[in-house]
């Protein structure tokens, strides 16, 4: 079994980099299934109806979110209509949506938690019980599960990683839009990495204008950040490969695509 992850899809030039691009992806590396963040795909805010509907259409499995899940407000007349879009699993007990999701692959199923950090993040549920307690729930359907840890701290990523080490799939990290360099396979046969990155703006600074950002640094005074609609875009994302028998991973590939580093 062979899974694609985007990073987190930042506005419309992540959209556009995705369409323009998924087919090629498809030919270099044949997923059978693909995943990807969206809770920055509607102008770096959340995301809408019709966005996920495109991305549906494009070939996107399954949707992930974050903290950024309900800053479009439109998202509670749906969330709940689309079994591809899940919100993280220790948001409170009450929220909208569903914290995972499980889709069938041929003869096997595929499950996908998200979960978000606590770490410079609101405090919400434990990420590290309520993966416990769900995976006890869908190691009944599948061995093989991915989680999207939507996370700030390095260290809170890492330690999620080791602490699911044999008992799933994948531990992939997002929200930081920065993808890191330490892709791998753990010990037990989990693949990690801390941050896979982000879909978007290549100029901006985390997909955003640079310059509102840079004045936010220097004055210290609030303003508003917008999606930088105007940059080259930017794919970063990781392959993954799995042995769906026992739902461990055999191997992780990351991928970036940029103006620095053009994959076609």
């Amino acid at each position: 079994m062979r899974v694609l992850f985007f990073g987190d899809i930042v506005g419309s030039p992540g959209r556009l980099a995705i369409e323009k691009n998924i087919l090629k992806i498809r030919e270099n590396y044949h997923p059978q299934i693909i995943i990807t963040n969206g809770e920055n795909a509607a102008g770096g805010r959340g995301i809408t109806e019709k966005i996920v509907k495109e991305l549906s259409q494009l070939g996107i499995n399954i949707i992930t979110m974050g903290n950024h899940t309900w800053d479009n407000k439109e998202i509670f007349d749906f969330i709940d209509d689309y079994k591809n879009l899940i919100r993280p699993a220790n948001f409170p007990v009450g929220s909208p949506g569903k914290g995972y999701t499980i889709i069938n692959f041929n003869s096997y199923k595929l499950a996908v938690i998200n979960l978000q950090g606590r770490t410079y993040l609101p405090a919400i549920d434990c990420p590290f019980q309520t993966a416990r307690k769900l995976i006890e729930v869908v190691k009944k359907e599948t061995p093989n599960i991915i989680i999207d840890f939507h996370a700030e701290a390095t260290s809170e990523k890492l330690s999620l990683g080791w602490y699911l080490d044999g008992q799933v799939s994948a531990v992939i990290g997002t929200h930081t839009h920065v993808q890191t360099a330490d892709e791998r396979l753990l010990p037990n046969g989990t693949a990690y990495i801390t941050d896979v990155g982000m879909v978007g703006p290549y100029d901006g600074i985390l997909g955003m204008e640079r310059q509102a950002v840079i004045e936010r640094f220097v004055t210290a005074l609030p303003n508003r950040f917008e999606v930088d609609e105007k940059a080259g875009w930017q794919i970063n994302a990781v392959v993954i490969d799995i042995n769906p028998e026992t739902g461990l991973a055999t191997k992780i590939e990351k991928i970036r695509i940029d103006p620095d580093n053009s994959l076609f």
